[in-house]
């Protein structure tokens, strides 16, 4: 699961890449929106225009006569309902309640801290919270095994995705294959996630709750695995094309193959020595280049023992991420890239982010490096390769018969010039 970033904010305007100051915007203040940092007056003038348009969403008569946990109707005839119809979704995908029941996990399946009560106890260290464990090979050992079996897990869902499917059953299917590995689904009540997976459909950038909404030909969804084996978290996640149809649109390929080329851009720098701050500016770039957004809320994270701890990983250019690739690390990049703006926007349960302008985003990554001696271990959405210094070693190869992979990005077509007259 991606991590939030560190506490310095942003600026809101767009395409400014400066951090933000203490000036907020004061309509925002009296709406109770909270985070609206800018730079600084120019910059917050620069935006107003398209700033305001948050201000009319959150001042709606119906956002505060009917506040946005408030639980329709279920239908007659499925039993399902929208729990937040008032709710000013930015684009046209909707939960499907109710959820199913927290699922059980098998009494001898060893957990995580948090897995009863919610609440993860390791972590940040309050002091030196950018101390970057390195870990031994012991810890090696077991990082490169849960990545083999997450591997497994994520192969086994994204086999099941079609058109008809609902993310609830999705869920089982992870579930049931995390059991069988005698593995405890991390994302499972971490910090009170109710579900197993994060199934992030369309316009969800992550964190999508499974539910009852069947996957349509044409949809896009991130699969989000994650399993703790053995004392060791292994993360991994990629974006599939659900039928044929979302092979054909022209907008969809762009965002999923732009997110994957950027994971691969980012893979290219990682060494000893290569400072956290490097990756966004490559990926930044070359979204750029594909006219695409990077989302700036969530970063990558260490991971290890600790489902998320320093570094973080920023996807942004000109970020201000603090620390450099050094041997015996683990972490994720983790790029998620949008067909239109870079902001976010939180549903009511408190998970489910989206873009804010209902456009479609994909991610890849949540590939763990592990750096040893002077060589790269890196566990990608696809297998971990061990690059030494004659060659490169292939931990857990992808499959012949994986699903997903890359298909051919749209061609652009290229106006005819006029004939003189």
């Amino acid at each position: 699961m991606a991590e939030e970033p560190p506490t310095k904010r942003k600026c809101l305007g767009a395409d400014c890449s400066n951090d933000a100051g203490s000036l907020q915007c004061p309509t925002c203040l009296k709406l109770g929106i909270k985070d609206s940092f800018f730079c600084s007056q120019e910059c917050f003038k620069k935006n107003w225009g398209t700033h305001k348009s948050l201000h009319k969403q959150e001042n709606s008569i119906l956002h505060h006569i009917f506040p946005p946990k408030v639980v329709s109707k279920p239908d007659p005839d499925t039993g399902h309902f929208n729990p937040f119809p008032t709710f000013p979704f930015t684009g046209p995908l909707r939960p499907v309640y109710p959820l199913s029941p927290k699922r059980e996990v098998a009494k001898h399946i060893p957990r995580p801290d948090y897995s009863e009560d919610g609440i993860p106890k390791a972590g940040r260290p309050i002091v030196r919270a950018n101390k970057i464990e390195q870990l031994d090979a012991k810890a090696q050992d077991g990082m490169r095994k849960v990545c083999r079996l997450a591997r497994e897990v994520l192969d086994i869902a994204a086999a099941a995705l079609r058109p008809g499917i609902t993310t609830d059953e999705i869920d089982e299917i992870v579930h049931s294959a995390c059991m069988e590995r005698n593995a405890y689904p991390s994302p499972l009540n971490y910090n009170h996630f109710p579900k197993s997976v994060c199934t992030s459909v369309n316009e969800v950038i992550c964190h999508g709750i499974p539910d009852k909404r069947a996957l349509l030909d044409g949809d896009i969804v991130n699969l989000d695995v994650t399993l703790y084996h053995e004392g060791y978290h292994g993360d991994l996640n990629e974006t599939y094309y659900v039928g044929d149809k979302s092979k054909a649109d022209a907008d969809s390929v762009r965002v999923v193959e732009t997110a994957r080329e950027c994971l691969e851009e980012a893979i290219k720098l990682v060494k000893p020595g290569t400072l956290f701050r490097e990756f966004g500016n490559v990926i930044e770039k070359h979204a750029k280049s594909r006219d695409c957004s990077v989302i700036r809320t969530y970063v990558g994270h260490g991971i290890n023992s600790i489902f998320h701890c320093p570094p973080n990983i920023p996807h942004y250019a000109k970020n201000k991420a603090v620390g450099e690739c050094k041997p015996g690390m683990t972490f994720t990049i983790e790029p998620m890239i949008a067909l239109g703006k870079y902001r976010d926007v939180t549903w009511p349960d408190n998970w489910t982010s989206t873009t804010i302008d209902g456009k479609r985003t994909a991610q890849f990554g949540r590939f763990t490096i592990l750096m040893v001696g002077q060589a790269r271990m890196l566990t990608i959405v696809e297998h971990t390769l061990l690059v030494t210094e004659t060659g490169v070693e292939i931990l857990t190869a992808r499959k012949a018969d994986s699903p997903g992979g890359p298909i051919p990005m749209p061609t652009i077509a290229t106006a005819t010039p006029a004939a003189s007259s």
